[in-house]
């Protein structure tokens, strides 16, 4: 058995086989690994995990590699050969979940997909995360973030009116593949607390992003608003609205306006000395709208972002900085919820990075070790 145990979260006890690369499976295993789930990553020493070449590098070290996997377990086996074979499937004797990130069927080839698990060890769960699915015309076919979103639905509404944008961060990734890896997870661990038996849960990608089109897609089809917003980048909470969006200050940066509320933009209206601006919480056309947000943005642009946010703060009226990567650090929220989190490696020293976002009052979790170096643990596991 491994020396090195999570002491602390409320997955402990659960024990996680990780065959996942990049970023959406190792993200989504290291999130439970923080939670005191004992992840033991497993690469092939041929061919380890991509992302250990992906820059930027220190001391020659990937920094994005150190990002997704903290606080796992790592050992290296070829599970392509006999051998290799066999040892996981020994494994799967202890674990309770596989994660795998493999296109549909993949892991049959070699004998170690979940029909062959399930003959082992009944309750043995397999999380498959894909971009479209085990089932579907799409696949087998390879894909990226951009080609989820794309086909979900989410490229096609974020942008300008005449321009889709690509997203600032990874939605189907994270939100459709990390997140919703430890929500298939933890739901297929309630199950068979319930049943006795373990499943396999089909996590695709584009499926799992389109929840985020919820608030928009019925309203938007059902021909009940008027045409000008349904336009891409002039939906209510994405551009249309002139009391809700980015504006930006006097000393070249940007702010967060959230007065969406009726309440929240007549306490802005009044404090500015604008009480007649009341009438921009519904604009009557996309020109209107256009209006508005030019006056609005004049004014705006009278101040510094601090200014702004200082008046926000003090009146409750939804006014926030909009940060860049290097100010996150210095916010006092981000401080005292310890979401920004500086850890030291061997090589690498100290650095920062992203923290747990889910705080438990009795188990609380913690990143147990950083990210291991390949095979880091494969004696103690594999007992060689």
């Amino acid at each position: 058995m491994p020396n090195r145990k999570p002491t602390q979260g409320p997955l402990q006890g659960i024990r996680i086989l990780d065959l996942t690369r990049l970023l959406p499976g190792p993200l989504g295993t290291m999130l439970m690994a923080d939670m005191g789930a004992e992840v033991i990553k497993i690469e092939d020493p041929k061919q380890p995990d991509y992302v250990r070449n992906f820059p930027p590098y220190q001391n020659g070290i990937s920094m994005n590699y150190l990002a997704f996997n903290r606080s796992k377990l790592s050992i290296a086996l070829d599970f392509t050969s006999d051998e290799g074979r066999k040892q996981f499937l020994e494994l799967i004797k202890t674990a309770d979940v596989v994660v795998e990130q493999f296109r549909p069927k993949f892991l049959d080839k070699f004998g170690i997909g979940y029909e062959d698990a399930k003959k082992i060890n009944d309750k043995i769960i397999y999380v498959s995360i894909t971009g479209y699915g085990q089932t579907g015309p799409y696949a087998h076919l390879a894909g990226h973030d951009i080609n989820y979103t794309s086909v979900a639905g989410v490229l096609g509404v974020t942008g300008k009116s005449d321009e889709p944008i690509v997203t600032g961060v990874q939605l189907a990734d994270i939100s459709g593949g990390s997140y919703m890896c430890v929500i298939a997870t933890l739901s297929a661990i309630y199950a068979r607390s319930q049943t006795g038996k373990g499943q396999q849960v089909d996590v695709a990608m584009t499926d799992a992003v389109m929840p985020l089109l919820t608030a928009i897609y019925q309203p938007n089809t059902s021909n009940q608003l008027l045409s000008w917003q349904n336009a891409r980048g002039n939906f209510a909470l994405s551009g249309g609205l002139p009391n809700y969006g980015v504006y930006q200050t006097s000393d070249q940066k940007f702010i967060a306006l959230g007065t969406l509320e009726p309440k929240f933009w007549q306490k802005f209206c009044t404090l500015v000395g604008k009480p007649d601006w009341m009438m921009f919480i519904i604009p009557e056309n996309e020109e209107k709208a256009n209006e508005y947000k030019n006056q609005i943005s004049e004014l705006i642009a009278l101040q510094t972002r601090d200014y702004w946010v200082n008046l926000g703060t003090k009146n409750d009226i939804l006014i926030t900085a909009v940060y860049e990567l290097d100010e996150l650090h210095n916010d006092p929220q981000l401080q005292a919820r310890e979401m920004i989190l500086e850890e030291e490696h061997p090589l690498v020293g100290k650095y920062k990075s992203i923290g747990i976002p889910l705080k438990f009052s009795e188990t609380p979790a913690k990143p147990s070790w950083v990210a291991p170096e390949l095979g880091e643990d494969t004696r103690d596991i594999l007992g060689l």
